[in-house]
């Protein structure tokens, strides 16, 4: 094998351990690298570090060399559905540090890649979480935000509750309990439809999933604060 292989190897192990600064730290390594199975994941490196960090300027600064690393990944390989997960991720995440315009800007990319890389890997339950992230996000905008989609756009981004709903079913139907933010998700989107039964239970599976990734505590968080309303 490789230097590169081992590294994609030993990664995808630290990974799955949470160990996010070594992780980081062994990629780092291969920055410059042209193979863009190390590229998307320099770029989910740099995304985890960031969600890591407590200090707004390297969250910052790691989001858009995120960005950056996925982007690059995308041109090497667009047949690669990671390269299109992890694209419409960092378009997402650095929205963070944009104006609304801007971030309603790449709502449309954002959903394209998100589309592509289920259409490329269509058994993949975390591209179709995504994606029912994107709807959910789309169906709960603020009016000031849709004012500003209307500005920008002859038809703006649109969703509803049921569209995000059905992608987060098919998700969990996919790989029952993948992904703690699914559960939360499935929850929240129940809530808004003013489904609250079937919230609950979605949200207490949020509550019981183990504590491995900072994905998962967020989840345990905003599930509890939303199980004070039912």
């Amino acid at each position: 094998m490789s230097d590169e292989e081992l590294a994609i190897v030993e990664s995808d192990k630290l990974f799955d351990d949470n160990e996010i600064d070594k992780l980081y730290d062994l990629l780092m390594k291969f920055c410059e690298s042209n193979n863009p199975e190390i590229v998307w994941r320099l770029a989910r490196a740099a995304r985890n570090k960031a969600e890591k960090s407590v200090n707004e300027e390297d969250k910052k600064t790691l989001t858009y060399k995120g960005y950056e690393f996925a982007k690059k990944a995308v041109e090497l390989d667009d047949k690669n559905f990671a390269c299109h997960k992890w694209l419409g991720i960092m378009l997402s995440n650095v929205g963070d540090f944009e104006a609304t315009k801007v971030k309603i800007q790449n709502a449309y990319k954002i959903k394209e890649h998100f589309e592509k890389s289920i259409e490329l890997s269509p058994n993949d339950p975390t591209c179709r979480y995504l994606l029912g992230v994107w709807c959910f996000t789309v169906a709960n905008m603020p009016w000031y935000q849709r004012k500003v989609a209307a500005a920008l756009f002859a038809t703006p981004p649109s969703s509803s509750f049921e569209e995000a709903l059905d992608h987060f079913e098919k998700a969990e139907a996919l790989e029952p309990n993948f992904f703690s933010k699914n559960h939360l998700m499935l929850g929240k989107t129940y809530y808004s439809l003013k489904k609250y039964e079937e919230a609950k239970v979605w949200l207490l599976k949020a509550t019981n999933h183990p504590e491995i990734t900072t994905d998962d505590i967020e989840a345990n968080k905003q599930a509890e604060e939303l199980l004070k309303y039912l």
